[in-house]
């Protein structure tokens, strides 16, 4: 799972197969994003803000599952 450079995010792991993003908040929260195409994950990586694509991309447009 690599860590990002966010002051809001503080890793991501995504799972292909499933197509399932798992994002960790600085405060401990993880949240499932569910069928969330492999390219968008590759963006997020490559994204210069993380928060902000994370905010405009992912956030509001994938069925979410609160795991912590």
């Amino acid at each position: 799972m690599p860590d990002i450079d966010s002051s809001a995010i503080r890793s991501a792991r995504y799972d292909p197969a499933a197509r399932v993003l798992e994002i960790t908040f600085v405060t401990g929260r993880v949240y499932a994003y569910l069928h969330v195409p492999e390219t968008t994950y590759r963006d997020f990586l490559d994204a210069e803000s993380k928060g902000r694509f994370f905010n405009e991309r992912i956030r509001d447009a994938f069925a979410t599952a609160r795991k912590r």
